[in-house]
């Protein structure tokens, strides 16, 4: 099942560099048709919907995945911070 928590990982591992950019978005793309095929009560899915189709665009030139756009997403998610490892 499709979490906050879940996505904020997972945008985390793409920071960390433990998942790459096509996978992310592949990832994306299966959690967003999850979540609207899903008939639950899901709490934050305005936020969730949209950070997943952000990323899930995040392939094409017009909608890179910046620092920016990540840390909002992350925040729009409830992550108040992240660590991200020394390359």
């Amino acid at each position: 099942m499709i979490t906050q928590e879940l996505i904020a990982q997972k945008i985390i591992d793409y920071l960390n560099k433990r998942l790459g950019l096509a996978e992310l978005v592949r990832w994306s793309e299966d959690g967003l048709l999850e979540l609207t095929e899903s008939s639950a009560d899901i709490p934050n899915i305005r936020a969730m919907m949209d950070a997943l189709g952000a990323i899930g665009a995040g392939d094409t030139p017009d909608f890179p995945l910046t620092w920016e756009i990540l840390t909002e997403l992350l925040a729009s998610l409830g992550v108040k911070s992240i660590h991200v490892e020394a390359a």
